[in-house]
């Protein structure tokens, strides 16, 4: 008998690896050959951002990972997943700020009825009369 969860996640493996191909060296080295300047700074601007300030690197990266999660980007889902471990974000932490994230995701769309219930007013108004 086919296990119904192993088939889904071969389903959803293959799904990702078609859509987001994996991050390479060969990727990363064509991406500075066509902005090298451009791939300089920025560099340097994710190396700025992600240093230890007023919230240190640990705090940074837990942002980082609820907002890539928010954002739904596979590389910097794990990238930052890394690299919070790294510095120290236990799985516990880690999941804490993913369940933020998606309490803001969700919090959003509760916030935007707002806009279509006046929506609904304004339409119903103008029926009226």
């Amino acid at each position: 008998m086919v296990n119904p969860s192993a088939a889904i996640e071969d389903e959803e493996r293959h799904m990702t690896d078609t859509l987001y191909p994996p991050s390479s060296r060969e990727l990363a080295d064509k991406r500075r050959a066509l902005a090298p300047e451009t791939e300089k700074t920025f560099q340097a601007f994710s190396r700025q951002v992600f240093a230890d300030g007023a919230l240190n690197a640990k705090a940074k990266q837990l942002i980082a990972v609820a907002v890539a999660h928010v954002t739904q980007c596979p590389y910097c889902i794990k990238g930052h997943t890394k690299a919070a471990l790294r510095h120290g974000a236990t799985r516990q932490e880690l999941m804490e700020a993913i369940w933020v994230a998606a309490e803001m995701r969700a919090g959003g769309a509760y916030a935007h009825t707002a806009i279509s219930l006046t929506a609904m007013d304004e339409a119903e108004n103008q029926s009226k009369g």
